[in-house]
């Protein structure tokens, strides 16, 4: 464990151990709601209509109170529409949220870092002024005619999905794209359909993914709500950035890097937990340490993360949720940082920005920590770590393999940073960097250690099949445009 003085670090895994008070109930009433969704709600049966009534009954007592109740009973009756599905789902967002709330807090404690405050984020610590500016709706029609469309899929349910009902998404979405407003609500509005209609029909799937498919149709639905979309004004900041690692999130045709970082501003004040992150589109050929070469271009921070260095901002643009709107312009290399010195120090007094309403979800958890003086051991195949004797599972599927980071030598380290997470009932590790002795030596390994190129044997290796994969499609495209 760290010692409590030591400036970073999970300080009471014990903590992490405890249960916390309502979750359980929170969660079912969520999961009953969710399993309500399969068969649709056209024509409830019994089961159903108890699972839309706990719902109700599990946020009584709260401002949704009267609006869920009511479309609880409609529900129950087969007669709900629009405004009783979006009740609905703002009531299981709010119970989600609080979920959020509650293991964030409980996170927190764990490691001995300040709550986040209602002016955390670094822009509102540059600029007190910046507040949520409302407006009038962008394309409400087009956001009309989406709520429409996930209301039809909600009577219909899961299993009740083909071809023509998913379709009906097309449309909407082939409209809302164009428009950079309502582009980003497009998106998820597509992928959505995307993943439906790779699934029909409906009647004939083994198994629903039925949490994830709840998780979208609520926030799609929420999303289509006039003034849902508030703008938060964005800030700057100017500092000194310190990252700590990288995690990398990769599809068949996009990667992401996210660097996860503490920022010290310049004129004084704590420090905070920030984000940047950097995507690109990818050929399914391209992967491992090629993936670099698809990022490498559009963010010099990955460069400084590679060589251990800090970065000088300068007026950098940043949301109100602490992430980083990267300017390659408004940023320079700076001396050497080690992410290991950084959290030792730094870390556990880093605030971190409150999560914008919508965003509240366990899956959002990714909080950067600490670790030293653990036991790693196996059980049944998976890796834990042994924290005075609270168990800590490691998430070691999550590492990406474009770094030299393996589970063996995870096993093998004294030291880690990495992101707690929640996930499946359970608090678990995602290891960004370890500390491991070789011949006597104190010796750091970096998920993102390739990240602004490699000497390392298997990473150039890989970045040269990335290479030669890239300029054969290059030849291919070209050959297709001079056709």
């Amino acid at each position: 464990m760290v010692p409590g003085d030591a400036g970073g670090g999970l300080m009471r895994g014990d903590l992490l151990a405890d249960p916390v008070e309502g979750l359980d109930e929170a969660l079912a009433a969520v999961d009953a709601f969710d399993g309500a969704l399969v068969a649709g709600l056209l024509r409830p049966g019994a089961a159903q209509a108890a699972a839309v009534a706990g719902l109700a009954e599990a946020v009584a007592g709260t401002p949704l109170t009267a609006r869920v109740a009511e479309a609880a009973g409609r529900v129950a009756g087969g007669a709900a529409g629009e405004e009783h599905f979006v009740a609905l789902a703002a009531a299981r967002g709010a119970l989600l949220g609080s979920v959020h709330d509650a293991l964030a807090l409980r996170i927190d404690e764990a490691v001995g870092r300040p709550t986040p405050e209602e002016e955390s984020s670094p822009a509102a610590a540059e600029d007190k002024s910046s507040q949520a500016v409302a407006r009038p709706e962008h394309g409400a029609n087009l956001l009309a005619a989406a709520r429409s469309w996930l209301c039809d899929l909600a009577r219909s349910g899961w299993r009740g999905i083909d071809h023509e009902s998913v379709a009906g998404a097309a449309p909407v979405v082939s409209a809302m794209l164009p428009d950079p407003e309502l582009r980003r609500r497009a998106t998820l509005l597509d992928g959505f359909a995307a993943e439906l209609a790779a699934s029909c029909p409906g009647a004939t799937l083994e198994r629903v993914p039925v949490r994830r498919w709840a998780d979208l149709w609520s926030r799609a639905l929420l999303l289509t709500v006039p003034g849902s979309a508030v703008e938060r004004s964005d800030g700057s900041v100017t500092g000194r950035l310190l990252p700590l690692g990288v995690d990398v999130q990769e599809h068949a045709t996009a990667v992401q890097a996210q660097v996860h970082a503490v920022f010290e501003p310049a004129h004084g004040g704590a420090p905070r937990l920030v984000r940047a992150g950097v995507s690109a589109p990818k050929p399914d050929t391209v992967v491992g340490a090629g993936l670099w070469q698809l990022l490498r271009p559009r963010m010099s921070l990955l460069g400084a993360v590679s060589e251990g260095r800090s970065m000088e901002l300068d007026a950098m643009p940043v949301t109100a949720e602490g992430d980083l709107v990267w300017d390659d312009e408004r940023a320079r290399a700076g001396e050497p940082a080690d992410p290991f010195a950084t959290a030792r120090v730094r870390l556990s007094a880093a605030t971190a920005a409150r999560v914008a309403p919508l965003d509240r979800h366990p899956v959002r958890i990714a909080v950067p920590v600490l670790l030293e003086g653990y036991a790693a051991h196996s059980e049944e195949g998976r890796l834990a770590f042994d924290l005075a004797g609270q168990r800590l599972a490691v998430d070691t599927d999550r590492m990406p393999a474009a770094g030299p980071l393996t589970p063996e030598a995870v096993a093998a380290s004294h030291a880690c940073v990495g992101l707690l997470r929640w996930d499946a009932g359970e608090f678990i590790l995602q290891p960004l960097a370890v500390e491991t002795t070789v011949r006597k030596k104190t010796v750091a390994v970096h998920a993102g250690a390739w990240a602004g190129g490699t000497t390392d044997k298997a990473g150039v290796r890989a970045e040269k099949a990335a290479t030669d994969a890239v300029a054969v499609l290059r030849e291919r495209a070209g050959r297709l445009l001079r056709k």
